[in-house]
């Protein structure tokens, strides 16, 4: 079980919902700052709770630094069959805005395609 960086490119999670997901990142810290997301966009954030239900389900994937097998990110990723990582630590500054990422919700790798 990860929380690392495992090289420039790729972090290390807790895959905490199945499924194999790319497309491009979407770098949220405030989901009141946004209207929403577009279906293939990666949601990739510091941590998530209810009020965050919205953007979750309109994602394609999710990222998140904070979490565990039992958090409410990880249990809605997998509730709603959506590729999820949790515990990636610093993914909101590793990861660019706008990135196209892949992420393996079963073995927890978040990988950048491109810059």
């Amino acid at each position: 079980m990860g929380n690392s960086l495992v090289d420039a490119r790729v972090i290390q999670g807790i895959g905490s919902s199945t499924g194999v997901v790319e497309g491009r990142a979407r770098i949220v810290l405030d989901p009141g700052a946004i209207d929403g997301l577009d279906r293939s966009e990666i949601l990739v954030a510091r941590e998530t709770d209810p009020g965050w239900l919205f953007l979750m389900l309109a994602s394609s994937g999710i990222v998140v630094e904070r979490g565990s097998m039992l958090s409410h990110t990880a249990i809605t990723g997998r509730q709603f069959g959506i590729p999820t990582v949790v515990g990636a630590m610093n993914a909101t500054t590793s990861i660019r805005e706008g990135s196209r990422v892949r992420v393996d919700g079963s073995s927890g790798l978040v990988t950048v395609l491109d810059a």
